[in-house]
């Protein structure tokens, strides 16, 4: 996909926040430090547009990112980060909860998870969580260029068993630093828009 346009539209904590109109919405769900802002950056060919940070927890808002004019990645904060009082935790959960359970223009969630580990409970809890609301997911492995490419299957493997994907649901092998599988996400993302 040729990207021409994009815009940080807003970092929304509210309903009333969200844009209004009616563009598909993909949702980047996964734990803190997961790649969701490198994933964003390299699908849109734009080196720092989506702020990376070393340190994880720092997504606290839903940022609502415009593409082409035509649909919106929403980056939603991280998750299994311990560094964060359980209220404030406790406040992130209800507003992506909201989020995911209320938003009409949300098309797919974008499940980032890291190829070179099996996905962890949270990574579980959150997949077990979109399927309970039924709502279509495309799980994005990152970070395949740190594993040699022979390993890759086995990776896959396991990432599928823990999370339980279900057949509708595909796994795209993905690195933000070659930019393997960006034009497979894309073709993914394609029947949703």
């Amino acid at each position: 996909m040729k990207i021409t346009n994009v815009e940080m539209v807003i970092s929304a904590v509210r309903q009333e926040q969200y844009p209004a109109g009616q563009l598909p919405e993909f949702a980047l769900a996964g734990r803190s430090n997961v790649g969701k802002s490198s994933f964003i950056n390299k699908m849109i060919n734009r080196k720092n547009f989506a702020r990376t940070s070393s340190k994880p927890g720092k997504t606290q808002t839903l940022n609502f990112y415009r593409i082409n004019d035509a649909f919106y990645f929403v980056d939603v904060p991280g998750y299994g980060f311990a560094k964060v009082s359980k209220t404030e935790r406790e406040a992130w959960g209800k507003m992506i909860e909201t989020y995911f359970t209320t938003r009409e223009q949300l098309k797919a969630a974008l499940l980032i998870v890291d190829l070179r580990h099996p996905p962890t409970k949270d990574d579980v809890m959150m997949y077990e969580f979109l399927k309970h609301y039924n709502i279509p997911t495309l799980v994005i492995a990152t970070k395949a260029d740190k594993i040699p490419r022979g390993k890759w299957q086995q990776h896959e493997k396991v990432a599928k068993e823990t999370l339980r994907l279900i057949s509708d649901d595909e796994l795209i092998i993905f690195s933000a630093e070659t930019g393997q599988g960006k034009d497979e996400a894309w073709g993914a993302l394609q029947k949703w828009m």
